[in-house]
């Protein structure tokens, strides 16, 4: 599931400058709330390459983020970031589901779907919890934040992240019904 080698490393570099660079683009959606399509990805990252890779790329990008963005580190949501991408990364454990060999059946795409939502959820709920209880941010508020927060990230997931990892495993699979004559 994880090997700390070269290729592991650049991966979660790669993921991390993505996520982190893209993450300031999108719509407001309420108070310090977007609708960011970089959440496609953290799904893109953790179905490709396991739930310990997206945690990880997702945790380092948001870090990057907050510190381009605002100066300030929101660590209740950076660790939601790495908690999104893992769940999302846990169909990479699915027995079956081999994206990079074009290998998915219709089960994985449902399992991907509720382990990205769940994941969302449980990730969302999380942050809100550290912001109310080592921030000090009013509950109010953090109750509208979280639940903007989970519905715009289920919407671009299911947009975009679900998609794309479809199409990804649909580019890589192995064609059987071309032939060659001579």
């Amino acid at each position: 599931m994880f090997q700390l080698n070269t290729r592991t490393v650049v991966t979660i570099g790669i993921g991390a400058a993505l996520y982190g660079a893209t993450s300031f683009i999108g719509i407001p959606v309420g108070p310090d709330t977007s609708l960011r399509p970089a959440i496609a990805l953290l799904a893109i990252f953790g179905a490709l390459f396991g739930p310990v890779v997206g945690f990880i790329a997702g945790l380092i990008g948001h870090v990057l983020n907050d510190l381009l963005t605002s100066g300030t580190v929101w660590w209740g949501w950076a660790l939601g970031s790495g908690i999104t991408a893992a769940f999302m990364g846990l169909i990479y454990l699915s027995k079956g589901f081999d994206p990079q060999n074009g290998t998915y059946k219709g089960k994985h795409i449902g399992l991907f779907i509720v382990y990205g939502v769940v994941g969302i959820i449980l990730s969302l709920l999380f942050s809100g919890w550290f912001d109310i209880t080592f921030m000090g941010e009013p509950s109010d508020k953090l109750l509208v934040q979280v639940t903007a927060a989970s519905i715009s990230n289920i919407v671009v997931f299911l947009v975009l992240g679900v998609p794309a990892v479809i199409g990804f495993a649909r580019r890589n699979a192995k064609v059987s019904n071309l032939s060659v004559n001579e």
